[in-house]
């Protein structure tokens, strides 16, 4: 057993994990945070995207020995208290969203995007959530909700 600390939604945790153990199931497992999904196990799909030290990272190519001392950031961290982060209210005014298996991983990517890019174009948010499957085919209303959270968040 290995032990990890990190912090996790503005919270400290301490586990012992064995040093396989991935960064998605620390979190799932663990810690019982369960809206960071776990769709492929090969990275292709984006299900598992969490922020580390505030850049998106998919969370099944990552070990949680790797992510000691660092800051993560799951979906259940985006909202402060009852109030939702910008993007995740515009998923849910512009329809984002269908069996929302995705939403997490895509939400989590799409607010990295932002803060790198605050006035992205349409081509540039289809283009950077690449990473990210949806199986529903919802990306016009993705797209259209990016577009609508990039505003505003001031861009």
């Amino acid at each position: 057993m290995t032990s990890v600390s990190m912090t996790v939604n503005g919270k400290s945790v301490n586990a012992d994990v064995e040093p396989n153990t991935l960064l998605v199931q620390f979190i799932r497992e663990n810690l019982r945070l369960t809206g960071t999904h776990v769709g492929c196990d090969t990275s292709q799909c984006g299900a598992c995207t969490v922020h580390v030290n505030g850049d998106s990272v998919k969370s099944c190519t990552m070990l949680a020995v790797q992510a000691d001392g660092s800051d993560v950031t799951t979906i259940e961290g985006l909202a402060s208290g009852d109030d939702l982060h910008p993007m995740q209210t515009a998923f849910r005014e512009n329809h984002g969203l269908q069996c929302g298996f995705c939403t997490p991983g895509m939400i989590m990517s799409a607010v990295d995007l932002v803060k790198r890019n605050p006035n992205p174009t349409e081509e540039t948010i289809r283009k950077e959530l690449e990473g990210n499957i949806c199986r529903c085919t919802g990306y016009h209303n993705i797209v259209k909700s990016v577009k609508d959270a990039s505003e505003k968040m001031g861009g």
